[in-house]
């Protein structure tokens, strides 16, 4: 099942999305479902049965727009620094990582981006807020937690999923390096596109069969599976919930493969006009213009 939140005439309300791509209105169908995404997490199972009985008779929404799947999370989305193995070694090689110099981390690299960053498909990616004209992409695929804890396993975690997102984690480079550390760079207002739809768990597979894909203007610049990746999603559901409790509706972007803008010769950052799309099959597109 492919969850959405959008919005229309009535207001912003919780949707799923047909076959066809086509947004289906859940509360049409039931009433008593919660309004929102979060809510709905928060329902655990019973939620989301409701869910499923609802959109086999909801209506479809004409003219809806398709916001972030969690608009506003309830706090900062975690995520993950050099999680594949080219990419590590990209970065690394770029001149704009001023963290520690191993290209493969030992352990997994953790950081996060304020709710305020969040923005959804086809919005703009305002990189006029970036002064220092290094805007650069990351497309990624997010897990968002269905069940919260704190100390989860490895061998537990996938319990502790509700689905996947598609997420960018875009990020003004010279920041970055500047400060030290990564918060400011990725957490600028409007630098983290979320969407189009969150893909249940049970669909997306235990553990998931997902494969991400980024085009800059056309161009193919990214492309790996997510078993790709240096820490899974168990390692990384286990790292973070040893030190902070995980609640439902949180967000862990895990990671972007190589072809990243840094890593040309010279460095290939966003310029206004230009469009990002990040595609991943189960999930849907994630495009959105840079203003």
């Amino acid at each position: 099942m492919r969850l959405v939140t959008f919005k229309d005439a009535k207001g912003t309300r919780l949707g799923a999305l047909d076959e066809a791509g086509q947004v289906l209105d859940l509360l049409a169908a039931d009433a008593a479902l919660p309004q929102g995404m979060l809510g709905l997490i928060a329902g655990g199972e019973a939620a989301l049965a409701a869910a499923r009985a609802a959109a086999m008779t909801a209506p479809v929404v004409e003219g809806a727009t398709i916001l972030a799947p969690i608009p506003r999370p309830a706090k900062n989305i975690f995520c993950v620094g050099k999680n594949y193995h080219e990419h590590a070694k990209e970065f690394a090689s770029s001149g704009f990582d001023a963290t520690a110099k191993e290209v493969v981390p030992e352990a997994p690299v953790v950081f996060s981006k304020p709710p305020t960053s969040v923005i959804g498909p086809h919005d703009p990616i305002p990189s006029y807020l970036d002064t220092s004209n290094s805007t650069d992409y990351e497309g990624e695929i997010a897990v968002v937690i269905g069940r919260g804890g704190r100390g989860i396993s490895e061998a537990d975690a996938y319990a502790h999923v509700f689905g996947y997102t598609i997420v960018n984690d875009v990020t003004a480079r010279t920041l970055q390096h500047k400060h030290r550390q990564w918060i400011l760079g990725k957490g600028i207002d409007g630098y983290c596109p979320m969407g189009p739809a969150i893909v249940t768990a049970d669909a997306a597979g235990v553990p998931p069969r997902l494969a991400i894909s980024t085009w800059v203007n056309g161009e193919l610049r990214q492309r790996a599976p997510i078993n790709d990746l240096i820490f899974a999603i168990p390692t990384l559901i286990a790292t973070i919930s040893a030190a902070i409790t995980l609640e439902p509706g949180d967000i862990i972007a895990t990671g972007t493969p190589a072809g990243v803008g840094i890593g040309f010769t010279p460095p290939r950052f966003l310029k206004p006009g230009d469009r990002i799309r990040i595609e991943v099959p189960g999930i849907g597109v994630l495009e959105n213009p840079v203003a």
